[in-house]
């Protein structure tokens, strides 16, 4: 699994510049009530005004994030001029933000305008004062070696020997070296202890996260094995190849490298998607309570012997595996079994190829409860992964949750469970048992590939019309 530092870097830092801006403005209302000789007039007191800027304070993250102040290479690049720059237009916008929220609410939070320079003044000095602070605790965090990248460096390139001296002697770059794959001409001598004949020989013994590719021998075999392993891939590109690159370019140091998305869900996308998932999982909790709590009291009474839920082990993100939560709808004889099992337990071994031709669905399927059909037909079985996706196993929209025993079929799978699977989906508002294994497929990796919140927003709408329709319920 992908050692997350990325995330703590981003966290660190929202974290800090949230506090940074409260502060600046908490500092400006002092200094023009307590320090500033002139009278003044405020309608607020300081923990109400205090207050009113917490409730903006999103809205300021929102423009340092698009302003690429939580960009890693902005994070922990050595050059602070392009920072202070970006944090001199965030200061002045926050304060714009503030002021435009004062306008449009009436609270009179700046009834005289130095109170907003000096509050505009403050915010660039605090999160400057605060990203140098916060950059020493992250560099502390990463010279723990926790959420640090274990990386292999492939290629017979200059790059290949600077890389892995960066990379050792720089512990604050959020990486470790764990492997060389190269010539010994492009290793320091100091490092011939971490060099690997092969990548499969380094993928096997290192236990790494990421790969850095420096020359273009086999960039296909070497891709693909990162995605197999779900491990981030760099590609450092020549002089002539820098005009023409996709994905997302970094510094490691002096060098540039291009990670090689293979899904736009990562990074701020996936924590604005996580934020949502968050939310509506509480709000759907409590809106669905009581009907789970009726749905779990009718199954008890019909069978008191055994739960009301079925639990099952399911794979999500990075081949990761959790428990799955729904309500029981199949026969307890049946509980755990393979279609083809169940099938050949009843006697009725024929009905395992009807029911795999037909894309895993059986009209009257045999195993199925009475109770179970209705809430199967109404997807009502489905509400107790709402804790799932709370506990973020799961998010509200992705690729269907495969069984351990489909990886062994499943062409593309490792793409497919790049991102976590979901509980809805593009597959399943596209016609959930009316299309085949492989459309279904091939609509998960069209998805992964293609992740925008245009895109989930258009699934979400069109889940409740198929829920509400009952159309293509198992």
């Amino acid at each position: 699994m992908r050692k997350k530092s990325d995330f703590v870097l981003r966290i660190c830092m929202i974290v800090g510049d949230a506090v940074a801006l409260i502060l600046s403005f908490a500092m400006a209302y002092f200094i023009r009530v307590h320090v500033d000789p002139r009278p003044y007039m405020f309608e607020s007191q300081l923990l109400d005004f205090t207050l009113t800027v917490v409730w903006v304070v999103p809205v300021m993250l929102i423009i340092i994030a698009a302003l690429g102040l939580y960009r890693k290479s902005i994070v922990i690049n050595k050059s602070r001029l392009p920072e202070r720059g970006r944090l001199l237009i965030a200061a002045v916008l926050s304060v714009a933000a503030l002021i435009v929220y004062d306008f449009f609410t009436g609270e009179n939070l700046f009834p005289v305008r130095v109170m907003a320079v000096t509050a505009m003044a403050l915010c660039f000095v605090f999160l400057l004062i605060e990203r140098i602070l916060v950059r020493m605790v992250i560099r502390a965090i990463f010279r723990s070696d926790y959420a640090v990248r274990r990386a292999i460096i492939i290629g017979n390139a200059k790059s290949t020997e600077y890389l892995a001296d960066y990379i050792t002697s720089r512990p604050e770059s959020g990486y470790r070296l764990a492997g060389i794959v190269a010539g010994k001409k492009y290793i320091p001598k100091d490092l011939k202890t971490h060099q690997y004949s092969s990548l499969k020989e380094a993928l096997k013994k290192a236990r790494a996260d990421v790969i850095f590719q420096t020359d273009e021998k086999s960039t296909e075999y070497v891709y693909k094995q990162a995605v197999e392993r779900h491990m981030l891939y760099y590609f450092v590109p020549s002089e002539t190849a820098l005009s023409s690159h996709f994905g997302e370019m970094e510094l490691i140091g002096n060098t540039p490298a291009v990670l090689v998305l293979t899904t736009p869900l990562s990074g701020v996308n996936a924590a604005i998607k996580r934020a949502f998932d968050i939310l509506f999982a509480v709000l759907a909790i409590t809106v669905a309570g009581l009907p789970m709590m009726l749905i779990w009291i009718i199954l008890k009474l019909s069978d008191f012997r055994h739960s009301a839920f079925y639990v099952d082990e399911r794979l999500t993100q990075y081949n990761r595996k959790f428990r799955c939560y729904k309500f029981r709808t199949m026969k307890p004889e049946y509980s755990g079994m393979t279609a083809e099992e169940a099938f050949s337990r009843m006697g009725k071994p024929g009905l395992s190829a009807k029911y795999r031709k037909n894309g895993d669905f059986m009209k009257n399927d045999p195993r199925i409860t009475g109770i179970g059909k209705f809430l199967r037909r109404t997807s009502l079985d489905e509400l107790p992964q709402l804790f799932n996706i709370l506990k973020g196993d799961i998010s509200l929209i992705g690729p269907r949750a495969l069984l351990p025993g489909e990886l062994r079929d499943y062409g593309d799978r490792s793409l497919i469970l790049t991102v976590k699977s979901g509980l809805t989906g593009f597959a399943q508002v596209s016609g959930r048992r009316d299309i085949s294994f492989e459309e279904r497929r091939a609509l998960d990796i069209y998805y992964v590939r293609n992740w925008s919140l245009g895109l989930d927003f258009s699934i979400f709408f069109k889940t409740i019309g198929v829920v509400l329709r009952g159309e293509g319920a198992k």
